[in-house]
């Protein structure tokens, strides 16, 4: 046989057996793709098992945070309701010492009003008014007003906070702007909150005691969404934002039952102001004729059931035409 044919034989053998080895390297086998599967199979089920898990973590941190402010919550309520909660709130500057003096004053001044009209059953009243009643309503008059004004600039500040933070800045120096810029009461507010920051206390804090100068349901709406956001993460600027969203709905929903209440509302004031009216105007034209109330004991009797069934009359009307929600 010729040499040169089977040199020729050989080297196509050879180039054939090498074009098999390189398409069955390429080529993977039915084995190795199950094995691939198998193997993507897994990461996939790795992936979705770390998903789930940092989503179980969250939702605990959640939880706890939620926990731990409904149980400040219950803390604070006794805070809130005390003199000295009473006073941080209205805004004053005074301690509770000066608060009872003044109430002692006050109950003394009325009450010698009272013993020159009335002798010691007036001295009593007026001491009782002078001294609970009078400096409690005055100080629930300026919480109800200041409450009232953090309520509406409330939103505005938050809206402060969304675009300071999608701009860059931080959470601290948002606040310092809103302290250095509002109006009161926001200012105050915030500037507490900033110099707390500035002093080390924990954010938690800073808004607990936030809520208990200003318990309203706006506020703690805020500090919870503050609070999730420092210990589980999240967009801060977007949950702030849905949180603005929210604050003008509900203002807006209290400005609708404002106007569709305010008729029952003016029915109930003239209604608890007539005996009042009446009686002033039987004074004024014949006073011999009603001021057998004030002279006899009988008469002090029936003045003291009036005024307590007008109390109560003025209590329910007030609750039936404020809503709350």
């Amino acid at each position: 046989m010729d040499p040169a044919l089977i040199v020729a034989v050989l080297a196509f053998v050879a180039i054939g057996g090498a074009g098999m080895v390189l398409t069955s390297n390429n080529q993977p086998s039915a084995g190795g793709k199950r094995v691939k599967a198998v193997g993507a199979t897994k990461n996939v089920d790795r992936r979705k098992q770390a998903t789930e898990v940092a989503a179980l973590k969250r939702r605990q941190s959640t939880a706890e945070a939620l926990k731990e402010l409904s149980n400040n919550e219950k803390q604070s309520r006794k805070r809130r309701f005390s003199v000295k909660g009473q006073i941080a709130q209205a805004g004053l500057t005074i301690t509770p010492v000066h608060f009872w003096a003044a109430s002692a004053g006050a109950g003394l001044v009325l009450g010698l009003v009272g013993l020159v009209v009335q002798g010691y059953i007036g001295a009593a009243m007026g001491f009782f008014i002078g001294f609970l009643g009078l400096p409690r309503w005055f100080v629930g008059m300026l919480v109800s007003g200041r409450q009232k004004k953090f309520s509406n600039q409330l939103a505005d500040g938050i809206d402060i906070i969304v675009r300071g933070v999608k701009s860059g800045l931080p959470l601290n120096q948002c606040m310092r702007i809103i302290a250095a810029e509002s109006p009161e009461p926001l200012r105050a507010e915030f500037q507490s909150l900033v110099d707390a920051g500035a002093m080390g206390v924990p954010m938690d804090q800073s808004l607990g005691r936030m809520y208990d100068r200003m318990p309203l349901p706006e506020v703690n709406f805020f500090a919870i969404v503050l609070i999730i956001q420092q210990k589980t993460g999240g967009n801060l600027s977007e949950s702030l934002g849905n949180l603005s969203t929210v604050l003008r709905a509900r203002k807006l929903m209290k400005e609708k039952v404002k106007a569709l209440s305010s008729e029952a509302k003016a029915s109930a004031m003239i209604i608890g102001s007539l005996p009042i009216v009446v009686m002033c105007m039987v004074y004024f034209t014949r006073p011999d004729y009603i001021m057998i109330l004030f002279i006899e004991p009988v008469g002090n009797l029936i003045l003291l059931g009036a005024a307590t069934m007008m109390a109560m009359g003025i209590f329910v009307m007030n609750k039936m035409v404020n809503f709350k929600f």
